[in-house]
């Protein structure tokens, strides 16, 4: 299993980290949403549970739970910023589909 990110993501999950004050990094996640099934979630992880498993690059933690592991197993995590709009993007190679607007993926 893994969970990559690039470098851009690594700077911007420190930024949020710093200014929030706290926390050991990013929680990734899916849940059910949208016309396609699943939908990624970003959260703060501020500590880690039993069951989480910890992918760690550039001095940054992703964290998913075990239960998510299959659906975001491969997947690189980028932040980007094309004009005046910026955002993490998914890279996973899971993915079969996604909706037109681009919000849900179905694996």
């Amino acid at each position: 299993m893994s969970v990559s990110l690039t470098e851009s993501a690594a700077r911007q999950i420190k930024k949020q980290l710093k200014k929030r004050g706290k926390g050991v990094g990013l929680k990734l996640g899916v849940k059910k949403s949208g016309c396609s099934g699943y939908a990624y979630a970003l959260d703060y992880a501020d500590d880690l549970k039993e069951g989480d498993a910890v992918f760690e690059k550039f001095g940054v933690k992703v964290i998913v739970q075990e239960g998510d592991l299959q659906f975001v197993d491969g997947i690189e995590l980028d932040y980007r910023k094309e004009g005046i709009n910026e955002a993490f993007r998914f890279d996973n190679p899971n993915v079969k589909g996604t909706c037109g607007c681009g919000e849900s993926f179905s694996v």
